[in-house]
Order: C-alpha cells, then sequence, then structure tokens
C-alpha cells in the first residue's frame, strides 16, 4: 500500500526523523489558512506547494512550486488541484490532484551551501536483507545517476539478527561526505529511518532529497513510502490512510470481491485458481502469441458468483478479446467450477469475445461435458497444450 508524502513524513516523524514540515490541503482557501499556520509556528515567508499523488517526479510534471507570498499560495494551490499531473511514473492520462502540501521553504541562504542526498531503505529479496542505499547526488534525476554513474550509488546491508549497528550508519554519513554537526545529525537520521523502517512493517522506504540545510541540519524534504499489505493487519491506523482515488478502479473492486486481480496491458483475460498456476497461464499466453491483460487468482472456492464477478471484472477492459479460465480442481470439484461458468455466462448475456475453459483435476470430464452440453460460445479443454493451441487460434 503506497502513501502520500504527507502521510509518509507524519509517520517519519513520529520515530524522530526531522522533517520538512508542512500542512495538506484541498482547497485554496485550506492552502492559504495552512501557509498562515506554518508562518507562524516556523516563521518561513515561503512556502513549497506539492501535488500529492502516488507517483515521484512530480517536480517534472508541475506539481511541485515555489510560492513568495499567500497570493502565490492560492493561485498556485488553485492551478495545482483539479489537475490532470503527468509525470515520469504516470500513465500518459496522468492522475488526477486531489490535495496539495503546503510545506515550509527549507532552502534558506547561509554560510555554507545545501546539498541533496537520495536515501532509501528496502529488501533485498536475493539476500534476504534491508538495505540502505544512498548517493551525494540526491533530487530530481537519481535514475540518470544510477544509469550514468553507477559508482556514486552505496549500499549498506543491515544483518536481520542485528539490526542497524552504530558504526554502519557512521560509515554512511563519512560516504556522505559529511564532517562535524552534519555527520552527527546524519547518523541520527539513518537510525531513526531504519527504525521507522523496521517498525511499520514497510516494504519501501525513499527520501529524495535528504537535504543538509547551511546550517547543517538534517532534513526528510520528501517521502515515498510503501507499507507490506500482509503487515497491516498489525497496523490499523495505518491501513486507514489507503487513498482509494490514487489506485486503478478495478483493481480496488476487485479486491473488495476477495479477488487477487492486477491489471496488464494485453489482449487475453485470464482467470485462475492459485498465483503459481496463473504465472503459468501467463507464460501459455505469450508462448500460444497473445499477451496477458491482467493477473486473476479467484482463489479455491470458484463458485458461480465468485466467477461472474471475475468474468465482469474482466471484461472492464476493451482491450480483452478472449478469456482463457484454466481452473484446477483440487480442492473445488471441476464440475462444480464449469456449472458455475454456465451460470455465469447466462447471468451475464452474450459476452461477445471466445471464452476458452480449461479444467482439469476432481471431475474434469464431467465438467467438460457440462461446457459442451451448455450450447454457449464457450470452448473446452482439459489438457494445457489444448488450451494453448485454442488461445493462438482464437487471438
Amino acid at each position: 500500500m503506497n502513501l502520500h508524502e504527507y502521510q509518509g513524513k507524519e509517520i517519519l516523524s513520529t520515530f524522530g526523523v526531522n522533517i520538512q514540515r508542512g500542512i495538506v490541503a484541498t482547497t485554496p482557501d485550506e492552502a492559504v489558512e495552512a501557509a498562515k499556520k506554518l508562518n507562524a509556528e516556523t516563521g518561513t515567508e515561503w512556502y513549497v506547494v506539492k501535488a500529492q499523488v502516488h507517483a515521484g517526479g512530480r517536480g517534472k510534471g508541475g506539481g511541485v512550486k515555489l510560492a513568495k507570498s499567500l497570493d502565490e499560495v492560492r493561485e498556485i494551490a488553485g492551478n495545482i488541484l483539479g489537475m490532470q499531473l503527468v509525470t515520469p511514473q504516470t500513465s500518459k492520462e496522468g492522475k488526477t490532484v486531489h490535495q496539495v502540501l503546503i510545506a515550509e521553504d527549507v532552502y534558506y541562504p547561509g554560510e555554507s551551501e545545501t546539498s541533496e542526498i537520495y536515501m532509501s531503505v528496502l529488501l533485498d529479496r536475493q539476500k534476504g536483507r534491508n538495505t540502505i542505499m544512498y548517493s551525494t547526488e540526491g533530487g530530481m534525476d537519481i535514475e540518470t545517476v544510477a544509469e550514468k554513474t553507477p559508482e556514486l550509488i552505496f549500499t549498506e546491508e543491515i544483518d536481520p539478527r542485528t539490526g542497524l549497528q552504530g558504526f554502519q550508519a557512521r560509515k554512511i554519513a563519512f560516504n556522505l561526505g559529511l564532517s562535524g554537526k552534519a555527520f552527527k545529525e546524519m547518523v541520527k537520521f539513518v537510525t531513526a529511518l531504519y527504525n521507522a523502517y523496521d517498525g511499520i512493517d514497510a516494504s519501501l522506504f525513499e527520501i529524495n532529497p535528504v537535504l543538509k540545510t547551511s546550517d547543517d541540519k538534517i532534513l526528510a524534504v520528501d517521502s515515498k513510502v510503501t507499507l507490506d499489505d500482509n503487515g497491516l493487519f498489525r497496523h490499523p491506523d495505518y491501513a486507514a490512510m489507503r487513498d482509494k482515488r490514487e489506485e486503478d478502479a478495478t483493481e480496488v473492486e476487485a479486491g473488495e470481491a476477495g479477488l487477487n486481480f492486477v491489471k496488464l496491458d494485453g489482449n487475453v483475460g485470464c482467470m485462475v485458481n492459485g498465483a503459481g498456476l496463473a504465472m503459468s497461464t501467463m507464460d501459455i499466453i505469450k508462448m500460444a502469441g497473445g499477451n496477458p491483460a491482467n493477473f486473476l487468482d479467484v482463489g479455491g472456492t470458484a463458485d458461480a458468483a465468485r466467477v461472474e464477478k471475475a468474468f465482469r471484472i474482466i471484461l472492464k477492459d476493451d482491450n480483452v478479446k478472449a478469456i482463457l479460465v484454466n481452473i484446477f480442481g483440487g480442492i473445488v470439484r471441476c464440475d462444480r467450477v464449469a456449472q458455475g461458468i454456465v451460470d455465469a455466462y447466462k447471468n451475464i448475456g452474450d459476452i461477445g469475445i471466445p471464452i476458452i475453459v480449461r479444467l482439469q483435476g476432481t471431475n474434469a470430464e464431467e465438467a467438460k461435458q457440462i461446457i459442451d452440453d451448455s450450447g454457449l460460445k464457450v470452448h473446452s479443454a482439459i489438457m494445457l497444450k489444448e488450451a494453448a493451441d485454442l488461445v493462438g487460434e482464437l487471438v
């Protein structure tokens, strides 16, 4: 589950991470009031207006602007709110901005220069260890840095048996070229950041940039936080932060129906019971000359109501030219699934595209007979190769 920047910063702050302070607003009037409150609390006279969407690269898309007065806060917030923000991490349609963060300007002048640092915490699945990734080249073009100058990207692996050690936090500060107060502040920052990542069951923390201010403070100016869905039951307060407006509407609908669904860019819809079988089915579709339009796992209870809901969700995608149903009857009997498919088809009406049904396992022969005798435009198969050949023939 992804969080907005302001939500991630709220969590970081509770773990002792120094953040760029800000207040979220949903209207230009609220934005002005937020700026006034920030001025009273921090003394800032310049403000950064930031679009709150689940995507990086907001500055490149015009979603981050500096306001030097309350009038500019109102004008900029009015322009950003409601806009379709297109960034390198959104679709070409972009995302609608429903709220903005009014943040203090922390790039204030001083005796020494500010510097931007990139830092993230994530799980290295191959090594089974959390890893802190960091670079002196923070800012909007970190992807270019990683591509062209990978030697400027550092990593620090954390042993799960001991957690982050003090010497590792000091090593990170040293590699970033810091000294004096800034060095000490960075050690505190890294320690608090890792504790936050570990404490909330996150799968990703990305702070870009971490700012060293002109007076050697270390602040999180941005925040990209992804929570592990499997750990949300331990954090109901964080689960309540979910913003469904930022997610694909079809995926949200499927989730509420208890279906595991991920939309893809393809032309063959697939309905399967079991994640492993779903992955194999997607491979088969590719080998047969098609492209999977989705990942959809109906689970072990593929009854008529569940199958009908799955069909309706797949059919919301106009790019789908055929549907492959691939069910292994272990927990559930194939003949019951077949009857569910027939009933669902009749309830929906003329689906208008070919449906290929491959049922294998308990009562597979009886299931094929039910499909063949239904009189519907459904192609039945028992062997996987039969289903693959039908996909190749019909798509």
